[in-house]
């Protein structure tokens, strides 16, 4: 849909309506791309757009400025239409140097926009972004629409009466850059500039340079007549309801938040922090008024140690970590299930082994959630499938910690964690209601009298007169709770904390197949596959492909109709980001010839990805 818009005299643009745009902004970790996407992100939400992000962040935390390593990225996508990834391919790229440019013009369609600062193509600036040459002088960006715009010297001009030193003022060219394509997409200022207010309120300084960036860049794109097109994007058709733009790791500390209210119980957060889950951490500490405690540990053994106590004293427990820490906290898991104590782990999956790549996601901490413990040691383990579905799948751990009197673990990742999405703010009296039930009778108590349906043990908080009692490490009798070397007790207090966990299947809703239930592909994913996966599925389906998906937060116990469901399909397809850990379970358990798809690359699946394994398949 094109129209002419007269915005200057002597200035007519081409408005183009458009269903999905993809920006990726890029720059130095220190330029301000992670702001300057969110703050459009947070522009868009308020108009109405459904929208997906994609925070990149360089791995090393003090990467030369202007280097391949150092080069940070947020990626978004807005549109009138529901999405459900960060998008395949960039139309637009903001890169702020040649690093930026270097890393990121492959995933620019041919024809798209590239918005560059002009001004940081020097000798050196090229030098260290591995060029040998200025691409700016060559045909190498002729198939793009190439903007340049002298950003850092427009921006320094633009600042000059806020008095800010010029390292100071330089920090502002993101502001400047957000302006231009601001005009571009029309979004408002407005905002962003009451955020700016806000955010720096005890600087009057920096709010004046910042606003006056912003609005200079909107001018710019103006008066230079920079564009020929100009491109609107309608608000999206989503269910009714309130919204508002959440990440990952918000929703699993309000998930947690929530659990403690509709538990009636206080919740402590013991944690170390780690990349990418120390967010949690930080969220958390906010709620105070609703009973939440934090504490930081002096490490991953200390945090586990303290969310066992917090549990056997009556408080919700949990910890978060990544993978390193998951592997810390293995010998305190093993305590935890031999205790039978309900308390929640969440793992925010990240690019491994050891130390491996922090900031990129990874799908590979599956086998140690599942194994990672010394002995007969199975626990639940569930996976958000989106950053919005992490606040119910922490409603949900806490649920089933509660009611079966075991920890549980929560496996997210990167990509979960750090995107953002538009979510529906649930209705509180919806919310299921988990309030423990104490034992509180003194008569024939034992630690290890069991509910007949869940075979969990009853709970009593430490100092309930008459319910003195010792939880440890060493085996239990099964009846009196004394320490019990009997060999026929073991096998029955080990096959006993194995059906508790396996029974957990009769309590979580089938699995719901995208499609039909029975055809010629189907295909298996878990945690943050799911966008990748149900877009390129869906759109196989409308051009009749016999293809269908299923999507796992349910990774221990399995769902009980997921055996019948892998063999209702000629071929069972497993996208995951690791080397197949989900397809080895299901062969191994369901006996299916699954087929993997994996990749390790620290970055998500493409729908162009699955959708063109499927057709392989097909």
């Amino acid at each position: 849909m094109l129209d002419q818009d007269a915005l200057t005299p002597g200035h007519s643009v081409i408005r183009k309506e458009l269903e999905t745009v993809t920006i990726r902004f890029a720059g130095d970790s220190g330029d301000g791309m992670q702001v300057t996407g969110t703050q459009f992100t947070n522009t868009a939400a308020i108009l109405g757009n459904d929208i997906n992000t994609f925070p990149d962040f360089p791995a090393e935390i003090r990467a030369p400025a202007g280097t391949l390593p150092g080069v940070s990225g947020f990626q978004l996508s807005f549109s009138q239409h529901e999405i459900r990834t960060p998008g395949d391919i960039v139309n637009v790229l903001v890169a702020m140097n040649p690093a930026a440019l270097q890393v990121n013009l492959k995933d620019v369609e041919q024809g798209g926009i590239l918005i560059l600062n002009s001004d940081s193509f020097t000798a050196n600036d090229l030098k260290k972004a591995n060029y040998d040459y200025n691409p700016l002088e060559t045909d190498e960006l002729n198939s793009y629409r190439l903007i340049k715009i002298p950003l850092t010297s427009l921006t320094l001009k633009a600042v000059e009466e806020s008095g800010l030193s010029r390292r100071q003022a330089d920090k502002c060219k993101n502001m400047y850059a957000l302006g231009v394509v601001s005009w571009l997409f029309e979004r408002p200022l407005d905002h962003t500039l009451s955020w700016i207010e806000a955010k720096f309120s005890k600087h009057p300084e920096v709010i004046q340079a910042n606003q006056s960036a912003l609005q200079a860049g909107y001018n710019y794109a103006i008066t230079m007549e920079l564009f020929t097109d100009h491109y609107k994007v309608k608000p999206a058709q989503l269910p009714p309801g309130r919204y508002r733009q959440i990440t990952g790791n918000q929703a699993l500390a309000w998930g947690c938040v929530a659990a403690a209210v509709q538990a009636n119980r206080p919740l402590l957060y013991s944690g170390y922090p780690i990349t990418p889950a120390s967010d949690i951490l930080h969220e958390l500490a906010k709620y105070q008024n609703f009973g939440i405690k934090t504490f930081q540990a002096e490490d991953e053994i200390a945090a586990i140690c303290a969310t066992i106590g917090a549990a056997f004293g009556g408080t919700l427990g949990l910890t978060g970590t990544s993978g390193p820490g998951l592997a810390l906290k293995g010998e305190g898991l093993g305590l935890a299930v031999m205790t039978e104590l309900p308390m929640v782990v969440i793992d925010v999956q990240r690019a491994g082994p050891s130390t491996g790549m922090p900031t990129k996601t990874e799908q590979a901490d599956l086998f140690i959630a599942r194994f990672g413990r010394h002995g007969e040691c199975p626990l639940p383990v569930l996976a958000p499938q989106s950053p919005g579905d992490c606040f119910y799948v922490a409603l949900e751990a806490f649920r089933i910690a509660l009611k079966y009197m075991t920890p549980v673990v929560i496996l997210s990742d990167g990509y979960i964690a750090n995107g953002a999405e538009p979510w529906i703010i649930p209705d509180i009296e919806n919310l299921p209601s988990m309030e423990p039930q104490f034992r509180t009778e003194p008569d024939g108590f034992t630690p290890y009298i069991r509910d007949p349906e869940t075979l969990a043990r009853n709970w009593a908080i430490p100092g309930t007169p008459g319910l003195e009692h010792r939880l440890g490490g060493i085996e239990k009798d099964s009846f009196t709770g004394d320490v019990s070397y009997d060999p026929h007790n073991h096998q029955k207090m080990t096959d006993t904390r194995a059906a508790k966990i396996t029974g957990i299947a009769k309590d979580i809703p089938q699995l719901e197949v995208l499609g039909k239930t029975e055809g010629e592909v189907l295909v298996v994913g878990w945690g943050g596959t799911y966008g990748a996966i149900t877009s390129a599925v869906e759109s196989l389906q409308r051009e009749g492909k016999s293809v269908s998906s299923i999507h796992l937060r349910y990774l221990y116990p399995f769902q009980d109709n997921l055996g019948s469901m892998l063999k209702n399909f000629n071929k069972v397809l497993v996208p995951e980001l690791n080397l197949g850990q989900l397809c080895f379970l299901l062969r191994s358990e369901f006996l299916v010839d699954a087929i993997p798809f994996t990749k390790v690359q620290g970055k998500p699946f493409l729908i162009a990805d699955i959708r063109n394994r499927i057709l392989e398949l097909l």
